[in-house]
């Protein structure tokens, strides 16, 4: 299994991971980065803007100092973790990097440009991961002359707090990129999970169906928002409500993960309720609009 460069079992026919990529600005991208960089591994934010990659570097900054505020981290820790960190614009930037995670916009045409482009710049040996919950993997694979170093690494979110990461293995990954990676995600301290490359792979597509329906239930006045998901904590125990939880995923992604589900399994379970689709429609997208089922303006 194949970890940090620290670890001399790394065999010969394994990627070596030490230096990590991620591609993509938003919380998920800074999140992952968070991660690889607390494991001890160096990080390259890379983002199309300048101003975004300063702002991932304010976000993992206010982060840690808040870990450090709570006495979960020492200020030289800190300090070490965001000095691992460096962001750049070019893609040209990550040729180093012995592996690359993609996370941008949920859309496949994008990912599988962003996977040509990163095939053309990244060194040989290079792996070359995709964050995507939900799309297939494969598609991205063949997108580049490395199928066989290409492979999903689905964490969630939030990154840094969240333990579990999906594997996921599609049919044209080698044995090796699925070992590395494992050693990788091992390394983060994360429990992994892998799974075959079909939509949704595990949590998604045992999750998705629940959320759909408890939209449905408000939909039909069964019950008021607040009372759906208070039944479902003190009900069952769960730690967020479905309604909640759909707006702190996104609306919008959240139509999207649905849409690829009902698009591979043809199930009615997966068909977005229309209220999700009315809502996205009109900006409510949750908490990272300000609105969605609750108001958080």
């Amino acid at each position: 299994m194949s970890s940090v460069a620290s670890s001399p079992s790394t065999s010969e026919s394994q990627t070596k991971i030490t230096a990590i990529g991620v591609v993509g600005s938003g919380i998920m991208g800074s999140g992952i980065g968070e991660v690889a960089a607390r494991a001890g591994f160096d990080v390259v934010l890379r983002s199309r803007k300048p101003e975004s990659g300063e702002e991932m570097l304010a976000k993992l900054a206010k982060s840690l100092e808040r870990q450090v505020s709570k006495g979960k981290l020492e200020q030289a820790e800190a300090d070490a973790i965001a000095g691992r960190v460096t962001t750049c614009t070019d893609i040209k930037d990550l040729a180093h990097c012995d592996l690359v995670i993609e996370s941008v916009v949920e859309n496949l045409n994008v990912k599988k440009e962003l996977f040509t482009e990163l095939d053309e710049h990244l060194a040989p040996h290079a792996l070359i991961a995709t964050n995507t919950s939900t799309l297939p993997v494969v598609e991205m694979a063949m997108a580049t002359n490395r199928p066989g170093k290409v492979c999903g690494i689905h964490f969630f979110n939030p990154a840094p707090v969240m333990s579990l990461v999906e594997i996921i293995e599609p049919l044209t990954v080698d044995p090796s990129t699925m070992e590395a990676v494992a050693g990788f995600v091992e390394a983060c301290g994360k429990k992994a999970v892998t799974v075959q490359d079909r939509a949704g792979f595990i949590v998604n597509a045992l999750l998705f169906p629940y959320l759909n329906n408890a939209v449905r239930m408000l939909e039909l006045g069964i019950a008021n928002a607040e009372d759906i998901d208070l039944a479902m904590q003190a009900g069952c125990n769960f730690p967020m409500g479905p309604l909640a939880l759909l707006d702190l995923v996104g609306l919008d992604t959240s139509v999207s993960i649905l849409d690829a589900l009902n698009a591979e399994f043809a199930d009615p379970n997966y068909v977005p309720v229309p209220r999700l689709r009315r809502m996205v429609a009109a900006g409510q997208l949750g908490r990272k609009s300000g609105r969605g089922f609750y108001d958080y303006s």
